[in-house]
């Protein structure tokens, strides 16, 4: 039987180091993950405790609603007026959805069909190439990266297009290359979309992770924002709540209900004691995000530190949870998959290979700052013995 709509997916280059990983621990060696970006802080204690408490009641365990109960858009209002100054009416400018790649992908469903195109950024995080294609839809790629002028290069795509592109989609601090953006650039994008009656879906995923004073922005702070942008925002990182899935759409409000209906065919919404519990963690612990940045920061400072003074030159970022390396110059002609296969296999250090998150990766791995500062350091050390040509 043909599966049409896989059919033409390419492999998932991840899965190439998960298995090298799983088969070296099988084998008794001990292999830093540095890879997968999932988060290893504990979530809140509050969360868990709440869970627990109204997973004991038994109307919690009903069907919910697709939309999230109201308390929980509520909660996340409040933390966008908190946070970023924005007023979002719980009712019309918000919904809940099960994880921000659920809301992405279903998202897409609702704005793109076939003989629809999307402009996405190169590199990007999967979803972001592969849910408009899963509508049907055909995708632009844009640049983006170290000497790239983002939004000329958008603007370009845009023009040079045919069909017109309907959707740009974003993500800043962004997965994999960290790029960070502020808020004249995000004004910059609404400007150019309201002009050209354009869609922006920005993934705001890494929200709360700025380092060095640096606060990201949201699309939604920009000047008639809301007209032309929704944004997503998860509990996933700012809360380490990975495993809890969840996450929200949040502005322009027609196209909130457009979701809101699909969603009404496809979902009752998340267990409910989920989302009482993200409720009164965002509401109860609103501190919490700092305390995750501070040790992310740490981290980042403990790898890229280590990075430097065994010769693998990289940038720090200035927000998310990765550091975006270029492949160091005497190994760069094997290509990012061979080389992270190498270093699995030699250094006992798992990290992702660049062109797993498109062509543009390509000549990159990326690390996930996911173990702490001492794991760290013995991920640097086994580096350095299996890197020898960065001291020649």
């Amino acid at each position: 039987m043909e599966f049409r709509r896989i059919t033409s997916l390419p492999p998932y280059v991840f899965t190439i180091i998960d298995s090298l990983k799983v088969e070296a621990r099988r084998a008794g060696v001990d292999v830093i993950d540095l890879g997968f970006g999932n988060p290893d802080l504990p979530s809140p204690e509050i969360a868990v405790e709440k869970l627990v408490e109204a997973a004991h009641n038994p109307r919690n365990h009903r069907y919910s609603a697709s939309r999230g109960i109201p308390k929980l858009r509520q909660a996340v209002a409040t933390y966008y007026l908190r946070r970023f100054g924005v007023e979002l009416d719980p009712d019309t400018e918000v919904i809940n959805t099960i994880g921000a790649k659920e809301g992405f992908s279903h998202l897409m469903w609702t704005l793109l069909q076939p003989g629809d195109a999307a402009l996405v950024p190169s590199p990007s995080y999967p979803i972001h190439i592969y849910g408009p294609l899963f509508a049907g839809a055909e995708i632009r790629e844009v640049p983006l990266g170290t000497g790239v002028d983002f939004f000329e290069s958008l603007k370009e795509a845009w023009e040079y297009s045919w069909p017109k592109p309907r959707v740009i989609v974003m993500s800043f601090p962004h997965n994999p290359t960290t790029t960070c953006v502020d808020l004249a650039f995000m004004q910059k994008v609404v400007d150019f979309a309201r002009e050209r009656e354009v869609v922006v879906v920005h993934d705001n995923a890494y929200a709360d992770l700025g380092f060095d004073g640096y606060r990201p922005p949201s699309i939604l702070q920009a000047e008639g924002g809301k007209e032309v942008a929704v944004e997503l925002y998860s509990l996933t990182k700012s809360f380490s709540m990975a495993g809890w899935r969840v996450a929200f759409l949040l502005g322009r409000a027609d196209v909130i209900a457009a979701l809101a209906k699909l969603k009404s065919y496809l979902d009752y919404g998340s267990f409910q004691p989920v989302q009482i519990a993200a409720t009164v963690t965002m509401n109860e612990s609103p501190d919490y995000p700092k305390l995750v940045n501070e040790i992310y920061q740490s981290r980042r400072d403990a790898l890229c530190g280590g990075l430097s003074r065994i010769g693998w030159e990289v940038e720090p970022p200035q927000g998310t949870m990765f550091v975006w390396a270029p492949i160091p110059e005497p190994y760069r002609e094997q290509g990012s998959v061979a080389f992270a296969s190498e270093l699995v296999k030699q250094a006992q250090v798992a990290v992702s290979p660049g062109v797993g998150f498109g062509p543009g990766g390509e000549g990159f791995v990326r690390f996930a700052l996911i173990e702490n500062e001492q794991r760290v350091g013995q991920a640097i050390r086994n580096l350095r013995r299996a890197l020898p040509l960065l001291r020649a």
